[in-house]
């Protein structure tokens, strides 16, 4: 089973730019469609962004498109949300979240994943 734990949240200015890191461990990373999301603590989470297995295929919520990517190093079991041009609405906490599926038999619901990070909050200022 795979555990999972974000890192890199932190307080940006509108227009910068951030970078997240999730590191996984007790499992085999390469077996896992992954993906980002984010929510305020004990309500439901948003879709941001996925990434199949070998990380070939990404999906963005377009919210996001254009301004969020997602890659994954699957040698060092580590995936990246790369923010940019960040606004105050992108203010969250972001999960990783992970799930045996292929990317094709994912929705965009939370509860297609399971398996989560902690979260780590990023905060944008205007």
């Amino acid at each position: 089973q795979v555990q999972l734990v974000e890192s890199g949240g932190g307080l940006v200015q509108a227009g910068g730019s951030l970078r997240l890191s999730c590191a996984a461990s007790g499992g085999t990373f390469s077996r896992y469609t992954m993906a980002w999301f984010r929510g305020a603590p004990g309500k439901e989470r948003e879709f941001v962004g996925a990434v199949s297995r070998s990380g070939d295929v990404t999906r963005y919520a377009d919210s996001v498109k254009g301004r969020f990517t997602i890659s994954r190093d699957n040698n060092r079991n580590t995936m990246a949300l790369q923010m940019a041009s960040l606004k105050p609405e992108d203010t969250a906490v972001y999960y990783c979240a992970a799930t045996w599926r292929p990317i094709v038999a994912v929705s965009r619901a939370w509860n297609d994943y399971g398996y989560w990070g902690q979260g780590t909050q990023v905060t944008v200022s205007s």
